[in-house]
């Protein structure tokens, strides 16, 4: 029986690429030879990578070590922006947790950097409905081993994993547990145990 839901971010809890966008575009506006256009849509088909692949792929005009630069400078910036103008909630997201967290366990564990759940949960006051999170900019390994890491600390024995990228999927199955695929994120995947059109259909499948 499933005891524990560990949640990925983007895509998957909250949309909030308006605001990375506006704030990533600030950034790379300092530096002339960078001529990408930088869009939401642009983030959301890269969202579930790693940062500095997130990088060199959005600014592709951008040497390597200029796109990792506009990066770190964008993921200082962004989490006091959005903690201040929030997200996009999916639809019912804070009553869905109400009701989950009844019966199951809640986490996050996302590709980001220090700051970025915290953000998140300051934004829209959701600190009650998680035990535990972990990322990257923490922990210093990826999702997978982020994953083995929530798992471990809160001796977790039936978890599964929720959340919409490809990337998301193969972290999953390399933690060696279930993976539920959020349909309406960012992002497409053909292998999963579960799938959701939207988060309060997690009520009606685990």
């Amino acid at each position: 029986m499933i005891d524990s839901i560990i949640f990925d971010l983007d895509g998957t809890l909250w949309d909030a690429t308006d605001a990375a966008a506006k704030v990533w575009r600030d950034v790379a506006k300092k530096y002339p030879e960078v001529t990408d256009e930088i869009t939401a849509d642009k983030l959301k088909k890269l969202y579930g990578l790693p940062l500095e692949e997130i990088a060199v792929k959005l600014l592709l005009s951008a040497k390597k070590e200029t796109a990792i630069a506009i990066m770190r400078e964008s993921i200082v910036k962004q989490c006091p922006y959005i903690e201040e103008v929030g997200g996009i909630l999916y639809p019912n997201l804070e009553v869905t947790l109400k009701e989950l967290k009844k019966k199951y366990k809640i986490f996050i564990v996302s590709n980001c950097e220090e700051g970025y759940i915290q953000c998140f949960l300051n934004a829209h006051g959701l600190h009650e409905y998680f035990e535990d999170f972990e990322y990257p900019g923490r922990s210093g390994v990826l999702k997978a081993d982020n994953i083995r890491l929530i798992i471990k600390r809160n001796n977790l024995v039936n978890p599964v994993y929720v959340g919409d990228t490809l990337g998301d999927a193969t972290a999953t199955r390399e933690a060696g547990i279930p993976f539920v695929f959020a349909r309406y994120g960012f992002g497409h995947v053909d292998d999963y145990d579960y799938v959701i059109d939207s988060v309060e259909e997690l009520l009606n499948i685990l």
